[in-house]
C-alpha cells in the first residue's frame, strides 16, 4: 500500500484507463470516497453517489463511461463482485497479530511446529500436534493431541481443534468456531418414545421413561484444503469413521454438523445451518441460512435451498427447495400464493352461503 491504479488491474487481469498511475490508498463507497480513495461504484445505481465524494477513480462494470462520471482514472471489470474477491485481498491488512510463538503459548515438546508459525498468547498445542508451514493461531486457541493443521492456517483466538482431528492446507477458522466436539449421540436400553415416533410419524407408543447411554465417538474429524469456518460453528467428530468436509467449503456462523456427515467440496453453508448425524451433502450445494438437514439423507450435487428450509428426505442433485418440508421452490411458491388467498375465498364462500339460504328461504 499503496497501489496505482496499473498496479491493481494487473493484479486482477481487468482493464484499467486514464492516469494509471494514480495512487490508491484504501477503498470506499463511492459517497465516502476521498480523493486517494477507489470509488467502488460496481453498478450504476452506486456510480450515481460518485458526486456526493471526492474520489477520482472507481472500480466500474465493464461498458461504465468512466469520464462522463468526472473521474481520471477507472478499473473496468466484466463482473465487478468478482474483481472485488482480488481487491479485497490486496487491501486486507490482515488480523495484525504479532509474530513468532507467545511466550505463554503452551507447546507440547512432541508437537511439530514448521517454518513461520504463530502461536499467540495462552495457546495449547498438544502432544503430537502438528501445525504446517506459515500458519497463524491466534490467543487461546487449543489444538488437541495428535490433530493436524495443513500450511499457511488462520485461526483465531477462542478455536478448539479436537485430538486426532486432520485439516488441509489453507484453513480459516474463525472466533470460537469448534472441530472435533463429541457427537450427540445417545441410546436408550428399550426402544424409545422418539424411535416410535420416527417409525409410526406420530405416536409414541407406550414405551416406559428412560435414562440415554452415551455411544463414544471413535473417529475423528477430516477436512480438505481451503475450508473456512465461520465463528461459533461446531463440526462434531465420527461415531466410528470420520466426519469429512470436502476441499473449498464455506461456513457461516453457527452451524451445526453432526456425527458421520460427509460434505462435498464446494458447497457453501449459511448461518444458522443444522446438518444431523450421518446425512451426506454432494458437491457445489448450497444450503441457506436456518436450513435443517434431518438424518441419514442425502443430497445431490449443485441442490441449493432457500433460508428455514427443513429437509425431510432425499434431495436429487440439482434441486432448488424451499419451505417446511422441502419442496420445489417453484411450488413452495405457489402454494404460499394460493394460501393468501384463502380469507377472501372463506369470505367468497361465506357470502355464496348467504345468498344461496336466502334464496332456499324465499320458497
Amino acid at each position: 500500500m499503496p497501489f496505482t491504479i496499473a498496479e491493481i488491474a494487473h493484479a486482477l487481469g481487468i482493464r484499467a484507463e486514464g492516469d494509471v498511475n494514480l495512487r490508491i490508498h484504501a477503498v470506499a463507497e463511492p459517497a465516502q470516497a476521498a480523493d486517494t480513495d477507489l470509488a467502488l461504484a460496481m453498478k450504476p445505481e452506486f456510480a450515481e453517489q460518485l458526486d456526493q465524494g471526492t474520489a477520482r477513480a472507481a472500480m466500474l462494470w465493464d461498458t461504465a463511461d468512466w469520464q462522463a462520471l468526472g473521474l481520471s482514472a477507472a478499473l473496468l471489470a466484466p463482473r465487478p463482485r468478482y474483481a472485488m474477491s482480488g481487491l479485497s485481498a490486496m487491501m486486507d491488512d490482515g488480523a495484525r497479530y504479532p509474530t513468532g510463538i507467545h511466550g505463554t503459548a503452551i507447546v507440547d515438546p512432541s508437537a511439530v511446529i514448521q517454518n513461520n508459525v504463530t502461536i499467540g498468547p495462552f495457546t495449547v498445542i498438544s502432544a503430537g500436534a502438528v501445525i504446517g508451514q506459515g500458519s497463524t493461531l491466534g490467543a487461546h486457541v487449543f489444538v488437541g493431541d495428535g490433530a493436524q493443521i495443513g500450511a499457511n492456517a488462520l485461526v483465531h483466538p477462542g478455536v478448539r481443534i479436537g485430538h486426532d482431528v486432520r485439516i488441509g492446507t489453507n484453513f480459516i477458522a474463525h472466533f470460537n468456531a469448534t472441530v472435533g466436539a463429541d457427537g450427540f449421540s445417545f441410546v436408550t436400553p428399550e426402544p424409545s418414545s422418539i424411535e416410535n415416533v420416527r417409525d409410526t410419524l406420530g405416536d409414541r407408543g407406550d414405551a416406559a421413561a428412560q435414562s440415554y447411554a452415551r455411544i463414544h465417538s471413535l473417529g475423528g474429524v477430516t477436512i480438505g484444503d481451503n475450508v473456512e469456518l465461520g465463528s461459533n460453528t461446531c463440526v462434531d467428530r465420527g461415531t466410528v469413521r470420520d466426519t469429512r468436509i470436502g476441499s473449498g467449503c464455506k461456513f457461516d456462523n453457527l452451524a451445526q454438523v453432526g456425527h458421520n456427515v460427509v460434505i462435498g467440496t464446494d458447497c457453501l453453508i449459511c448461518a444458522q445451518v443444522g446438518i444431523a448425524g450421518s446425512s451426506r451433502i454432494g458437491n457445489n450445494v448450497v444450503l441457506g441460512g436456518q436450513t435443517g438437514v434431518s438424518d441419514n439423507l442425502f443430497i445431490g450435487d449443485n441442490v441449493i435451498t432457500g433460508g428455514a428450509t427443513k429437509v425431510l428426505s432425499n434431495v436429487p442433485a440439482g434441486r432448488v427447495m424451499l419451505g417446511y418440508p422441502a419442496m420445489k421452490m417453484d411450488a413452495q411458491l405457489d402454494l404460499y400464493k394460493q394460501l393468501r388467498r384463502l380469507p377472501r375465498l372463506i369470505a367468497d364462500v361465506a357470502a355464496l352461503k348467504k345468498s344461496v339460504s336466502k334464496t332456499d328461504g324465499s320458497h
